[in-house]
């Protein structure tokens, strides 16, 4: 997910994005900060994750019996499909740092270095396709939900889980604007219709790409794959998150995730 951000002199709290011309490609920064992922949101580390993504994942893997990942990280939506009774799981990820650790960390699963644009796999391979926090770092857009939409059989499952695209566009973020009177609370919305792409500072001196599209952007596209909206989903934030981010307290009726359900007509 977006870090929370930093405030500014009137209690802006501005997401981390920034442009960094100096810094390497997008997978070379992927493959020097693996370590970021791993440490930070996985086996328990993340409350986001804890309680509200996994179980989401699990919910919309129920029943599912070959399951591909997309960017899998190091592998734990992966492992949870296995252990929800998948049969057949493959992880998929670019990034070598990531697929070397989700292959020695197990639990059943397949991997394999791929990109979401070029799917290494035969026509309606799965019955479900899961992708989390992942599409907002994919150039390639049209493309890696084409290669979903392939590799999905008819009737086949995607679920298509992202940073809200309305609420976590940059620059948007809590505002607690003392020097009005009376003081106004608020959250402010980026330049929402402006596809950007930047790095974000999710910590000091880690830098991931970072591409902001609005929702109709990725909505045409799954239409056009014939990828049906089944449900969508726009969870509040979760209490252990809110508990560690004191300056959402005030917030918690913003969303900071949004899943789309979708089938293969």
């Amino acid at each position: 997910m977006a870090t929370e951000g930093l405030e500014d002199g009137l209690g802006v709290e501005r997401c981390h994005h920034r442009e960094v011309p100096t810094e390497p490609g997008s997978d070379d920064l992927w493959e020097r900060h693996a370590d970021w992922w791993q440490d930070g949101f996985t086996d328990g580390a993340d409350p986001e994750y804890v309680e509200q993504i996994l179980p989401l994942a699990a919910h919309w893997l129920t029943g599912a019996a070959r399951v591909l990942d997309v960017g899998c990280g190091e592998g734990q939506i992966s492992r949870l499909a296995v252990a929800g009774g998948a049969t057949t799981v493959v992880g998929l990820d670019p990034t070598w740092a990531q697929v070397e650790v989700a292959a020695a960390r197990a639990g059943g699963p397949a991997y394999a270095r791929a990109g979401a644009a070029a799917l290494p796999f035969a026509d309606a391979t799965f019955d479900h396709v899961v992708a989390c926090l992942v599409f907002e770092h994919i150039r390639e857009v049209d493309a890696a939900i084409a290669e979903v939409a392939r590799v999905l059989e008819p009737g086949g499952r995607f679920a298509f889980f992202l940073n809200h695209p309305l609420l976590q566009t940059p620059n948007s973020g809590w505002i607690d604007d003392q020097i009005l009177d009376p003081p106004e609370q608020y959250w402010r919305i980026g330049p929402y219709l402006v596809e950007d792409e930047s790095l974000e500072e999710v910590e000091k001196d880690v830098y991931i790409p970072f591409i902001h599209r609005p929702l109709s952007r990725y909505v045409n596209a799954l239409v056009a794959n014939g990828l049906v909206l089944r449900h969508m989903d726009e969870p509040a934030p979760p209490p252990g998150f809110l508990a560690k981010a004191d300056e959402y307290a005030e917030a918690a009726t913003i969303p900071r995730l949004l899943l789309l359900v979708t089938e293969k007509s």
